[in-house]
C-alpha cells in the first residue's frame, strides 16, 4: 500500500536527484562553453577541456536520468548539450571523404615515442621500429643516456641517420638520409628537432614535437603550440607529445594553419596515449599526435605501449598525394 508518507519521501528524493542533475549539467555546460569560446587558450581551463569526450558520456547519462525523473526542463537542457557535443566530437570519428591518396604514391612510416626522460625500454622501442617497418622515429624527453642505450639496442642498424640538436630533449632518427637538420627556429620551451627527407622524389619536412604542459604553465604551453604554426606547410609532418587533445584551442589553431590529425582523418580519433602508468589502469587522453600537411594523407595509424614510458608510441603510415 502506497501511503502519503511514501509519496512525500519519493517526491523529496526526486527533487534532490533533479537538483544533483542540474548541478552536473551546469558543470558540463560550463566546460562546453569554455571549449566553444576557446577560453582554455593559455589558461588552466585547459584541464577540464581535456575531458570533453567523457563529458559527452555524462551528458547522455544525465539525459536518461532526466527522463526517469520526469524533469521536462532538465531533459531539454540535457538533450541540447548532447546535440552540441555530438556536433563537436562526431567529425573526428568519421573518416574524411576526400579523394583517396593515389595507390601508387610513395609512402613513409613514421613513429613517435615519449621516452619518459630516457626510461623507455630501448629494446622494446627498437623492436617496434623493426616490426612496424618505421622509416622515421621522433623521440621526446630524450637524454644522452637514452641515445646510448638505443645505440646499444641496435637502433642505428635500422635508422642510421639522426639529428640530435644540442640542448634539445627531442630527436629524429631516419632510415632515409636527412637534410636541413637542426631545430625549429621558432622559440619554444624545449628545442624541437627538425629535418627533411626525400620520399618518392618529394621533400617532407619533419619536426619532433614536445610542448610544455598546461598544468605546469598554461601560457607557456599555449605559446609553444602557437610557435609550431611556423612549421605548418603542405609537406610538413609534426609528430610527438603535444600535451594537448583535439579539443584544446591552441591545437585546433595549429590544425587550422593547414595540418590534419592522422587519427581524426581516419575516423579513429579515440586513441588515448597517456598515461600508461600510475593511478589510471588505462590511458585516458590522446596527447601524442601525427599531424601532416595536405601533400600527404594518412592510410593507417596505431598505438603501442612500451615498458618504461608513460605514453603510448604512435605509428602512422602517410602517403604522398602530390
Amino acid at each position: 500500500m502506497v501511503t502519503d508518507v511514501t509519496v512525500s519521501r519519493w517526491s523529496r528524493l526526486r527533487r534532490g536527484l533533479r537538483g544533483c542533475c542540474w548541478l552536473l549539467l551546469a558543470c558540463v555546460a560550463a566546460v562546453v562553453v569554455i571549449r566553444l569560446a576557446g577560453l582554455d587558450d593559455g589558461t588552466y581551463l585547459a584541464l577540464p577541456v581535456s575531458g570533453m569526450p567523457y563529458l559527452a558520456v555524462v551528458s547522455v547519462l544525465l539525459l536518461g536520468a532526466s527522463a526517469l525523473l520526469r524533469g521536462r526542463a532538465l531533459s531539454v537542457v540535457a538533450a541540447a548539450l548532447v546535440v552540441v557535443q555530438v556536433v563537436l566530437l562526431a567529425p573526428r570519428f568519421v573518416a574524411e571523404g576526400a579523394e583517396p591518396a593515389p595507390a601508387a604514391g610513395a609512402t613513409v612510416r613514421v613513429a613517435t615515442s615519449n621516452t619518459l626522460q630516457g626510461r623507455v625500454d630501448a629494446g622494446a622501442l627498437v623492436d617496434l621500429v623493426r616490426t612496424q617497418r618505421v622509416d622515421v622515429l621522433a623521440v621526446q624527453e630524450f637524454t644522452p643516456s637514452a641515445a646510448s642505450t638505443l645505440a646499444e639496442a641496435g637502433l642505428a642498424d635500422l635508422l642510421p641517420h639522426h639529428v640530435l640538436p644540442g640542448g634539445a630533449d627531442t630527436a629524429l632518427y631516419s632510415r632515409l638520409p636527412l637534410s636541413r637538420t637542426g631545430a625549429l627556429a621558432a622559440p619554444t620551451t624545449w628545442r624541437q628537432a627538425a629535418a627533411s627527407v626525400r620520399v618518392g622524389g618529394r621533400e617532407i619536412r619533419l619536426v619532433s614535437v614536445h610542448t610544455y604542459f598546461p598544468a605546469g604553465d598554461p601560457d607557456r604551453w599555449s605559446r609553444d603550440l602557437a610557435a609550431l604554426r611556423t612549421a605548418a606547410r603542405h609537406n610538413a609532418v609534426l609528430l610527438g607529445d603535444f600535451n594537448a587533445t583535439l579539443d584544446h584551442a591552441p591545437l585546433r589553431e595549429l590544425l587550422a594553419a593547414g595540418l590534419v590529425d592522422s587519427h581524426a582523418e581516419l575516423g579513429e580519433a579515440w586513441a588515448p596515449t597517456w598515461p600508461t602508468r600510475g593511478a589510471s589502469p588505462v590511458p585516458l587522453l590522446q596527447l601524442d599526435h601525427v599531424l601532416h600537411g595536405d601533400a600527404l594523407a594518412a592510410t593507417w595509424a596505431g598505438e603501442y605501449e612500451l615498458p618504461g614510458s608513460d605514453h603510448r608510441a604512435v605509428v602512422a603510415e602517410l602517403r604522398l598525394t602530390r
